[in-house]
């Protein structure tokens, strides 16, 4: 759903004199929260709370925080203060009720912790290209044991330490995917010992994507005797697998790979490059006072603390999507 524009009318006296319109601000807060994650997080941060006071309330507790998808707001700010305060900030807004967080290139550990310590209603967690180490992994997983889908592509600090934590940890764990950019592995000999951190610790595993893991058949065969209920085996770029021999062995397991066609052809780094001909370019500054004044009515929008003030929140046009990876290769069916 796209919208253009939001209209708030109110009738004094409440609903019974709303006859021509629709008294929008009596609306339950649950409801208004379902129709404003319809709308991307720009509006839901800038738009939504300009409106009215209860519409404001709205985005700032937990009704429009249940599921949250900043990847691609991640990918264009590389300031690691203004991303940890985004984090901290939604995060705070939730609740307790997030259930899923979808997030890239986290800074360091001390946000991860931080989301350990105050998401642990996750059922989803996607960190992709995140600066997480086995160590902190291994302190704050059981915190996170409610997770049952995991994405920790291209997360080159951690090992197979943190993948034995997870799955030691989050018992329901049906999903996982790890996959690898070429350059993350360049100069690895290998990586069997996560494969087998996945086939000694993920028993419950339905759908695991490992693209690009240095890993050859014998690894592979491991996690698919292990993980008796895997369904779908993501393979692509993992030259040493023979995608033949797993056929025959386990003809119920759809397996994807390890054969890739035409994943490089384009640049994302290009795509993403600051002298793009878009005119669709445009931003925020949170701490602009013409927008939000100091002492303004306006100030009550964020009175529950968490407010963006010193935060630029910078918005490039365009739809958000709903699954960023961030790399080129087609997304897994």
């Amino acid at each position: 759903m796209k919208v253009d524009h939001i209209t708030c009318k109110v009738i004094p006296g409440g609903m019974g004199e709303c006859n021509e319109y629709r008294c929008w601000e009596e609306l339950l807060p649950d409801a208004l929260g379902l129709i404003f994650r319809n709308l991307s997080l720009q509006e839901v941060l800038t738009v939504v709370p300009r409106v009215c006071k209860s519409w404001s309330r709205v985005v700032s507790g937990p009704y429009c925080w249940q599921e949250i998808n900043i990847q691609d707001w991640c990918e264009q700010h590389k300031k690691p203060e203004e991303l940890t305060r985004m984090v901290h900030m939604l995060i705070a807004r939730s609740s307790g009720s997030l259930r899923r967080l979808s997030v890239s290139v986290l800074p360091n550990d001390s946000v991860f912790t931080f989301i350990a310590d105050h998401a642990r209603s996750l059922k989803t967690l996607e960190l992709p290209r995140s600066e997480i180490s086995d160590c902190v992994v291994e302190g704050v997983a059981q915190r996170l044991s409610n997770v049952t889908f995991l994405d920790v592509s291209s997360c080159n600090k951690i090992g197979a330490r943190a993948l034995e934590a997870f799955g030691k940890n989050c018992r329901s764990l049906v999903g996982l995917r790890r996959v690898m950019h070429p350059t993350d592995v360049d100069g690895k000999v290998c990586q069997h010992d996560e494969a087998r951190a996945i086939a000694c610790n993920m028993p419950k595993l339905r759908h695991l994507e490992i693209g690009y893991m240095l890993i050859e058949t014998k690894a592979v065969v491991e996690i698919a005797s292990q993980c008796h209920d895997l369904k779908f085996l993501d393979l692509r770029g993992c030259w040493g697998v023979d995608d033949k021999l797993l056929e025959e062995r386990y003809p119920g397991l759809k397996v994807l790979g390890p054969r890739v066609d035409d994943i490089y052809e384009n640049s994302f780094w290009e795509e993403c490059s600051d002298d793009s001909d878009d005119d669709s370019i445009y931003s925020w500054e949170f701490m602009d006072d013409e927008y939000y004044a100091i002492g303004s009515d306006d100030e009550a929008i964020w009175d529950d603390g968490q407010g963006p003030e010193g935060l630029e929140v910078r918005f490039w046009g365009g739809e958000f999507s709903e699954y960023g990876t961030g790399f080129d290769w087609p997304s897994s069916p």
